[in-house]
C-alpha cells in the first residue's frame, strides 16, 4: 500500500496542479508534501517485523552450549546430564520453534557408528504458542537440557551431541548437529549384582562337641558329711562312668570338673558360711578320690567353690512351686537386699514358712559335680579322604563342611553336587550348588538350584537372597530390593542391599547397607562419594583381594593425584584379568595419566 501512494502522489507532483483540481488530488498532493522520512521510517519498521518472523534460523554453535558434568558420569546404571543453553540476542526467530535432542555418539569395537537418542527438550520464539521454553529475540536467553540416557560400556569414549528440528509456521527443517559434550567416567558401574557373593547356607559341622554332665549330693540341715545314698544315686554313678569312657576313648577328653557346694539360707551367714565350705571340701576329696580309684589323670581343671546362702536358688524354686503364697515371698526377697532381714522378714510369715521348710530349703542344702567332656570329630585329612572314598558315609553337617576346606570354586561346585544326590532334602546343599554355579557365571543354573532351595525350605533367607541377585541381574530391581529385604540378617545381604541403592544411584544409602562391610563394593560406594581415605581402608583390609580390588587402588590414587599409586595398581589389576587393562585406557579416571607402559 505505501509503494502504492509513494507511485501515485509521485506520478500526480511530476504533472501541473492546475490540470487537475479534483480533491482526491489535493489530498495525494498534501501526502507528498509530508516528510518523507516518516514514510520510510514506517516502510524501515515493517522490514524489521518481517525479519524477526520471517527469516529461517541460523545454525547453533558449539560455544551456545555448556555440559554438566564434562565428561558425563553414570549414576547407577544410567548417563544422566544438562545441557545449558545461552541463545545470543537477535538470533532466536520470533515463530520459531525448536526440539533439541541429546545424542550419544560411539564407535562399537566393531569399527561402526552406534548412538543413543534422549528425550527431546523444546525451546521457542516469543511468538510461538507452545509448551517450550521461551527465548527473546531481541536480548536473547538461556535454556535448559536435562537427559537420561541406559548406559553402554562403548559410551567411555564417546561425544555428546544435539540435534535440531526447527518448525517455522508450520515449515519443518533440521540444522547441523552441535557437539556439546565428551565421555563417560562409568566408575559406579563397577557395582554389579556380579560382584556380590551369594548367601552360603552354612553347615554346623563341629570339630569338638561339648558335653556337659552333672550329679548333686544333698546334706542334712546342718551338715556336711556325705552319706552313702548319694553316692550311689543313678546320677553319680552315670557321672562317674561317663568320666571312665571319655579317660579310654581316643577321640574324647576330660576338659574340666567343677564343684558348686551351697548351703540354704536359714540361720546365721557366718555358720553358713562355714558349712558350706566344709561340705565344698568333702566333695572335692570325694572326686578327688574317685579319680584317683578309677585312675583318671588328664581331667584339664579341676575347680571348686561355695556360696554361703543361696538366695538366687530359693527365688527360682520359688518361682517353680505351687506354694499359695509365693507371690508374697518374692516380694519379700525383692524388697529387702539384707540377707538377714530377708531371712526375718520370711520367718515372720509363720503360714508359709512350714511350707518352705519342708518343699524348697533341703533343695538348697548341695554340692553340683560338673564335668566337660570335648568329643573330638574327624580330623580335615579324614574327611576329605571319606569323601574320595566313600562320600556316603560323610553326614551332611561334614559333607558340606569338606566344600569349605577349598577355595577352589569348582572343587566346592563338585561336592555340594555330591551332596544334592546324597541328601536331596537339604536346601544347603541347592543354594550352595546354586551359589558355586553363580560365581561361575551360570547364572540360569544358578537361579534353578535357589528355586529348588526355596521350595525345599520357603523360610530359608539364603536362597531368598540370592534370588535377589538374580532379580537385579535381570534389571528387577523391584523384585529384587523385596527380595534382598526378606534376607535381612544373612551376613551377605549388607552387599547385596548396598549394590542395589548403587544401581538405582543413592550412595549415601548404599554406604548405610554396606555399614562396616570390607568388600568391593563398600570401597566404590565411598569413592562415589568421595570418601578417598576411607575406600583405602576398606580396599586394604577386604578379605580376599582380587583385580576389582586393584582398579579401584588404582581410581583413588588417580582422583588423589599419586601416578605411581595408578600405576602399580593397574598393573596388578591387569595381572590378574587383562580386560581391566583395555578398559583402563578407555577409562577417564587416568586421562591424566600415561599409560602406555603398562
Amino acid at each position: 500500500t505505501i509503494f502504492y501512494y509513494l507511485y501515485t502522489v509521485n506520478s500526480i507532483g511530476a504533472h501541473a496542479p492546475r490540470q487537475h483540481p479534483d480533491p482526491i488530488f489535493s489530498y495525494h498532493f498534501l501526502l507528498y508534501l509530508m516528510n518523507k522520512k516518516i514514510i520510510y521510517l514506517a516502510l524501515g519498521l515493517v522490514l524489521v517485523g518481517a525479519t524477526g518472523c520471517n527469516k529461517k534460523l541460523g545454525q547453533f554453535k558449539s560455544s551456545f552450549f555448556s555440559t554438566v558434568p564434562t565428561p558425563l558420569e553414570t549414576v547407577g546404571e544410567n548417563v544422566p546430564g544438562t545441557v545449558k543453553g545461552s541463545i545470543p540476542a537477535k538470533f532466536m526467530v520470533k515463530n520459531a520453534k525448536v526440539t533439541a535432542t541429546p545424542v550419544i555418539s560411539w564407535k562399537t569395537a566393531s569399527g561402526n557408528d552406534s548412538e543413543v537418542l534422549a528425550k527431546p527438550v523444546i525451546f521457542q520464539g516469543e511468538d510461538v504458542r507452545a509448551n517450550g521454553q521461551v527465548v527473546d529475540y531481541k536480548n536473547g536467553g538461556n535454556v535448559s537440557i536435562p537427559f537420561s540416557v541406559a548406559y553402554n560400556p562403548g559410551m567411555s569414549s564417546s561425544e555428546l551431541f544435539l540435534d535440531f528440528t526447527v518448525d517455522q509456521n508450520g515449515k519443518i527443517y533440521r540444522l547441523p548437529r552441535v557437539k556439546v559434550g565428551y565421555g563417560v567416567v562409568a566408575t559406579s558401574t563397577l557395582a554389579s549384582a556380579k560382584t556380590v557373593t551369594p548367601a552360603l547356607a552354612k553347615d554346623d559341622f563341629q570339630k569338638v562337641i561339648t558335653e556337659k554332665y552333672s550329679a548333686d549330693i544333698h546334706f542334712l540341715i546342718n551338715q556336711a558329711n556325705i552319706r552313702a545314698n548319694q553316692t550311689n544315686k543313678a546320677d553319680y554313678i552315670d557321672l562317674n562312668k561317663r568320666l571312665m569312657e571319655a579317660n579310654q576313648a581316643p577321640n574324647q577328653e576330660i576338659a574340666a570338673i567343677n564343684i558348686n557346694s551351697y548351703a540354704s539360707p536359714e540361720g546365721s551367714y557366718d555358720f553358713n558360711e562355714k558349712l558350706a565350705q566344709k561340705r565344698e571340701k568333702n566333695t572335692t576329696s570325694l572326686v578327688e578320690n574317685q579319680l584317683k580309684k578309677d585312675k583318671i589323670s588328664e581331667f584339664g581343671e579341676l575347680t571348686s567353690s561355695f556360696t554361703p546362702e543361696d538366695w538366687e536358688g530359693f527365688e527360682k524354686l520359688v518361682e517353680k512351686s505351687n506354694i499359695q503364697d509365693k507371690d508374697l515371698i518374692l516380694s519379700v526377697l525383692r524388697m529387702y537386699p539384707d540377707p538377714q532381714q530377708r531371712e526375718r522378714e520370711i520367718r515372720n510369715l509363720s503360714s508359709v514358712f512350714d511350707e518352705l521348710a519342708d518343699q524348697i530349703l533341703p533343695q538348697l542344702r548341695y554340692s553340683r559335680v560338673m564335668a566337660q567332656i570335648n568329643v573330638l570329630g574327624k580330623s580335615d585329612q579324614e574327611l576329605v579322604e571319606l569323601y574320595n572314598t566313600n562320600p556316603k558315609k560323610l553326614t551332611e553337617e561334614e559333607m558340606l563342611y569338606v566344600a569349605t576346606l577349598t577355595d577352589d570354586n569348582m572343587k566346592k561346585m563338585d561336592v555340594y553336587n555330591t551332596a544334592a544326590e546324597i541328601h536331596s532334602k537339604d536346601y544347603r546343599t541347592f543354594n550352595n550348588l546354586g551359589m558355586t554355579q553363580y560365581i561361575a557365571g551360570d547364572y540360569a543354573g544358578a537361579k534353578a538350584n535357589f528355586e529348588h532351595a526355596r521350595r525345599l525350605n520357603p523360610a530359608a533367607k539364603e536362597p531368598e537372597m540370592n534370588l535377589g541377585l538374580i532379580s537385579m541381574l535381570a534389571h528387577d530391581y523391584a523384585k529384587a530390593n523385596e527380595q534382598i529385604g526378606a534376607a535381612a540378617g544373612v551376613p551377605e545381604s549388607a552387599d547385596a542391599m548396598g549394590v542395589y541403592y548403587l544401581s538405582q544411584g543413592d550412595v549415601q544409602k548404599a554406604i548405610n547397607s554396606f555399614g562396616d562391610a570390607k568388600t568391593n563394593n563398600a570401597a566404590l560406594a565411598h569413592i562415589l562419594a568421595r570418601n578417598y581415605t576411607t575406600a583405602q581402608e576398606i580396599l586394604a583390609k577386604v578379605a580376599a583381594p582380587d583385580a576389582t580390588t586393584s582398579y579401584l587402588k588404582a581410581i583413588v590414587a588417580a582422583r588423589t593425584n599419586n601416578e605411581s599409586g595408578v600405576l602399580s595398581n593397574l598393573r596388578d589389576a591387569a595381572k590378574a584379568d587383562s580386560a581391566l587393562l583395555a578398559r583402563a585406557k578407555s577409562d577417564l579416571e587416568f586421562a591424566n595419566f600415561n599409560l602406555s607402559n603398562l
